[in-house]
C-alpha cells in the first residue's frame, strides 16, 4: 500500500461522487410534469454550469436560461448562456448575471416552471444589492466577512438581508410559475438557507440576527449598508410567504455523500474507515490540533479505533487572519495537524477543498507523511512562522506538497483523511 496515493485516491472518489452528472438525472423533472409554459434554467456556484450542461444532455424539448459560475468553471452549453464572475469577492460580471436572472423570471405565468441549480460559491456569485446599496458595499461586506472568523452560516445571515435575491427573494420573484431547486450541499448540516445564501428557501433569520452577527465579530460597515439592517429594509422572504407555495427543492449531493464514497476506496484496500463528521466548524488551526490528539491517540493506544484505518471528516473551518500569508483554511488545518502530530512515523494526511480552490489560491490542498516536518527544517523551512502568518500554501509549495486539481466542476466543501497506517 501507497498511504499517500491511497489518500489522493480518497478525495478523487469524493469529488467524483459530486459531478452533477452523477447526481442531476435522477431529479430532474419529467416532461411531462411540465406544464404548457416555459422550462427555464437559472442558477449560480462553482457547479452551476456543469449542472446546466448535465441538464441540456437529459433534456430532450425546449429549454432556455442563464448561469453564473466561477471564472475558469464555465461548461459549454447549447441553449443555456454561461457566464463566469469572481468568487469570493463579487464583481461588475456577478452584479450584470445576477440582474439578468432575476429580469428572465420576473414576467412568468403559472404554466411556466423554472429549474434553479445551486451550489456553493452562489453568494459571491449573485452580488444584486438593495436599493440604496451599491457593489462596492458588497465587496466591503465579503472581505470584512471573510477575515472576521464567522461561519459561513453566520456569514451568510448576513448576505441574505442585504441583497435583493437571495433569502427567497429569487423565488419570489418567479411566482406564480413553479419552482424546482437542485442543491449541491457545501455547508455543514445541508442547511438549504446557507447554500449560496439561500435565493430560492424562505429565510428565517432576521435583520436583527444580522445585526448581532456585526457586532459579535466587531464587524465595521458603510452607512447605508448598517441602515439596510438598522431599518429592516433588508428583511428577508419568510417561511410561509404565498409566493414560495410552488416552490420545492432536493438535495442532490452532500459532503456526507463525498467522505461516504472516499470510506468505499479506503475498505476496498482492507483500510477501514471511520466517518468522524461531516459537519466541524471552528478555526482551522485549532480543529488542526484535536484532529491531531485524536490520530495520536490511535497511533499509541489504538483507541477509539485500530489500526490501520482512515479518519474522515468534512465541515467547513474559518481562518482569522492575522498575518500576510495566502490563507486557505485546509493548509492551515494541515499544516497544526503536522506540528502537532510531531512527525509520528505511523500518521499520513490529505486535506483539500473538493471544489479545488482553497482560500483564493488555485490549489485544492496538500498532503503529509511522516517525514513532512523533517524535510521542512532541513531546507530551513519553518513550519511554525508559516502557522502565524496565515501562509500554508506558502509552506506546502515549497515542499511540493500541494494538491492541485484544477476546477473540479462541483463543491461540497472541505474533505479531511488522515491515515494511521500502524500501531506504534
Amino acid at each position: 500500500m501507497n498511504p499517500q496515493q491511497l489518500l489522493k485516491d480518497m478525495f478523487d472518489a469524493a469529488i467524483a461522487s459530486a459531478q452533477p452528472e452523477r447526481c442531476i438525472p435522477h431529479f430532474m423533472p419529467k416532461p411531462s410534469e411540465i406544464g404548457s409554459g416555459r422550462f427555464i434554467v437559472i442558477g449560480a456556484g462553482k457547479a452551476s454550469a456543469a449542472m446546466a450542461h448535465t441538464v441540456e444532455q437529459n433534456w430532450s424539448g425546449t429549454i432556455e436560461g442563464l448561469v453564473v459560475t466561477r471564472y475558469g468553471y464555465a461548461v459549454p452549453c447549447q441553449s443555456i448562456e454561461i457566464i463566469e464572475a469572481s468568487h469570493p469577492v463579487p464583481d461588475e460580471a456577478g452584479l450584470v448575471a445576477a440582474q439578468r436572472i432575476f429580469d428572465l423570471v420576473s414576467d412568468l405565468t403559472e404554466d411556466d416552471t423554472v429549474l434553479c441549480l445551486i451550489s456553493g460559491g452562489g453568494s459571491s456569485l449573485l452580488p444584486m444589492p438593495l436599493p440604496g446599496l451599491t457593489l462596492e458595499d458588497k465587496q466591503s461586506l465579503n472581505r470584512e466577512l471573510l477575515k472576521s472568523g464567522a461561519t459561513i452560516g453566520e456569514m451568510n445571515a448576513v448576505r441574505r438581508h442585504l441583497s435583493g435575491i437571495k433569502g427567497g427573494r429569487l423565488a419570489a420573484a418567479c411566482h406564480p410559475a413553479r419552482v424546482i431547486t437542485l442543491l449541491l450541499s457545501d455547508v455543514p448540516g445541508d442547511d438549504p438557507i446557507n447554500i449560496a445564501s439561500g435565493p430560492t428557501v424562505p429565510d428565517p433569520t432576521s435583520c436583527h440576527d444580522a445585526l448581532d452577527i456585526i457586532q459579535r465579530y466587531g464587524i465595521s460597515l458603510p452607512d447605508p449598508v448598517m441602515h439596510v439592517l438598522t431599518s429592516g429594509q433588508g428583511e428577508s422572504v419568510k417561511p410561509n410567504d404565498p409566493r414560495l407555495s410552488n416552490a420545492s427543492f432536493h438535495m442532490i449531493a452532500t459532503p456526507m455523500m463525498a467522505l461516504q464514497a472516499a470510506a468505499q476506496v479506503a475498505q476496498a484496500s482492507d483500510i477501514k474507515a471511520h466517518i468522524l463528521s461531516d459537519m466541524i466548524e471552528g478555526e482551522a488551526s485549532e480543529v488542526g490540533k484535536v484532529l491531531a490528539g485524536i490520530a495520536l491517540n490511535v497511533a499509541k493506544h489504538n483507541l477509539p479505533f485500530e489500526t490501520p484505518c482512515v479518519i474522515l471528516s468534512g465541515g467547513e473551518t474559518t481562518v482569522t487572519l492575522k498575518g500576510d500569508g495566502r490563507g486557505g483554511r485546509n493548509v492551515e488545518c494541515l499544516l497544526s495537524f503536522a506540528i502537532t502530530a510531531r512527525s509520528h512515523p505511523a500518521i499520513y494526511a490529505l486535506m483539500g477543498d473538493t471544489d479545488g480552490v482553497d482560500g483564493v489560491e488555485e490549489i485544492a490542498g496538500a498532503i503529509i507523511g511522516p517525514d513532512t516536518l523533517t524535510r521542512a527544517f532541513n531546507e530551513g523551512i519553518r513550519p511554525l512562522p508559516h502557522l502565524d502568518n496565515n501562509d500554508g500554501h506558502g509552506f506546502f509549495q515549497a515542499l511540493g506538497l500541494s494538491v492541485v486539481t484544477g476546477p473540479t466542476l462541483t463543491n461540497v466543501n472541505d474533505f479531511r483523511a488522515i491515515l494511521i497506517v500502524s500501531k506504534a
